[in-house]
């Protein structure tokens, strides 16, 4: 919704908002707009009278604000189609979805656009380096879009992303999440087959082909070319790529297109899932007329995305890092891709289960084994969890640990950490702080180290 305010605001409306609990990168970048925040969810806003009201999914029936816009008349729309009717119908839109991967495939792809003068236009659920906004109009005909299975809105509950008619789609992966809206797999694979009926016979489909889920979504029906892409070694595919050398973290790979080499990716990302996104803004670009050595030069200066796998600082030798990973499979690959980056050296994983689905509880079985890559665990248990970590915390056994208050984990946590070490924070939110907070305790405790 921010995103979505700084295009309103660019293409010249007047705009306010209001949310609660608002942090970084997303405070700052509004500010900086210069769009007036208004926190919490009171009627009062609505005065003066709006234009029109775009409401997000987070607003639900009982809200002040929400029951004022209904028993006043006043005109209203989803985010999703808000954009759809007023920025997108004359666009190219390219659209990246899946389970994970979505903000760093459209980030890469957005920045092989530019580096190739298309100047597109964007919406992003993160801050990309190369632009360091998450939103912009964009001078050209190309728009990328991130686009989010969750729900549009209390009034519209199908997936946001049939709003957007992508003319370029990206299929990344799906798994189960959001259990607060959606009940199994299933009814998200149906999702993801409507938005397979919104592209366009002369569109493109770039699709994981090592997803059996999405191979079963492409199966209900597909009226669109494919192209699929895969790690070298997986499902045959028209794009795969593998490690060149020593290049444990995948710093370096080999692009092949239908098995033969064709480029070579040199970046400072790690990991193997960024070596798959990569391949699909290579397809994705490709299919928008950007020839495949531009998109590798292009992926050669890519600066990443704030809060995925971002250095917040390093104190006394220990290397603090902030990612957004919140599901199991996101939690094990974001380790991994750290471990072949470090090698031997200590990892630290601490984790906030604060997604809708974490809290329910849903993943508690998988979440002792996607941390099994770390040598220690630590675990933020608030008050409001509904569901027991001690399970979890026993089956990491001596490596795991979990604290009720986030200061007092930061304490705790900084008195066990030494040179060398790497801690890796995940939360998709702003964790009370936790980062600026670890940081501050080991620099009071430096002098005595």
């Amino acid at each position: 919704m921010g995103g979505i305010a700084a295009l309103a605001r660019a293409a010249g409306h007047r705009v306010t908002g209001s949310d609660q609990n608002v942090y970084p990168p997303m405070s700052t970048q509004l500010a900086a707009l210069g769009i007036e925040l208004t926190e919490g969810y009171g009627a009062e806003q609505l005065e003066p009278r709006p234009d029109v009201v775009v409401v997000g999914n987070v607003m639900r029936r009982g809200l002040p604000v929400i029951e004022a816009l209904l028993d006043r008349g006043m005109p209203y729309v989803s985010g999703p189609e808000w954009l759809a009717r007023e920025l997108l119908a004359d666009r190219w839109v390219l659209a990246v979805a899946g389970t994970h991967g979505k903000t760093s495939t459209s980030s890469m792809l957005a920045w092989i656009l530019e580096h190739a003068g298309l100047e597109p236009g964007f919406l992003i659920g993160g801050v990309p380096g190369n632009f360091a906004v998450s939103a912009r109009l964009g001078g050209g005909t190309f728009f990328v879009i991130e686009a989010d299975e969750y729900d549009t809105a209390f009034f519209d509950k199908r997936a946001k992303f049939v709003h957007y008619r992508p003319r370029t789609a990206v299929l990344n992966n799906l798994e189960y999440d959001h259990a607060d809206i959606y009940p199994d797999v299933e009814s998200i694979q149906r999702q993801f087959h409507h938005l397979v009926r919104t592209v366009p016979g002369s569109g493109r489909i770039i699709w994981n082909a090592d997803d059996a889920r999405l191979r079963e979504v492409l199966a209900m029906g597909c009226w669109t070319p494919l192209e699929s892409f895969a790690r070298a070694g997986g499902a045959q595919a028209d794009w795969s790529a593998r490690p060149l050398g020593a290049a444990a973290d995948y710093a370096t790979f080999e692009v092949l297109e239908q098995g033969r080499p064709c480029a070579t990716v040199r970046w400072n990302l790690m990991g193997a899932h960024n070596m798959e996104n990569a391949l699909a803004a290579i397809a994705a670009a490709r299919h928008a007329g950007v020839p495949v050595h531009e998109s590798i030069e292009a992926l050669g200066s890519f600066q990443g995305v704030a809060r995925r796998m971002q250095l917040r600082g390093e104190v006394a030798g220990v290397r603090v890092y902030d990612d957004f990973a919140h599901h199991p499979t996101a939690i094990a690959t974001t380790v991994d891709g750290l471990r072949r980056r470090v090698g031997a050296g200590r990892i630290i994983a601490v984790l906030e289960p604060r997604s809708n689905t974490m809290r329910m509880g849903v993943h508690r079985e998988a979440l002792a084994g996607s941390l099994a890559g770390a040598d220690e665990a630590w675990l933020y248990i608030p008050a409001d969890l509904g569901w027991d970590v001690g399970p979890v915390l026993e089956a990491l056994g001596a490596r795991g640990h979990g604290r009720g208050e986030v200061n007092v984990l930061a304490k705790d946590l900084a008195a066990a950490l030494r040179p060398g070490d790497h801690v890796l924070v995940m939360s998709n939110g702003g964790f009370g702080g936790l980062h600026e907070k670890l940081l501050a305790e080991l620099a009071r405790a430096a002098p005595a180290r």
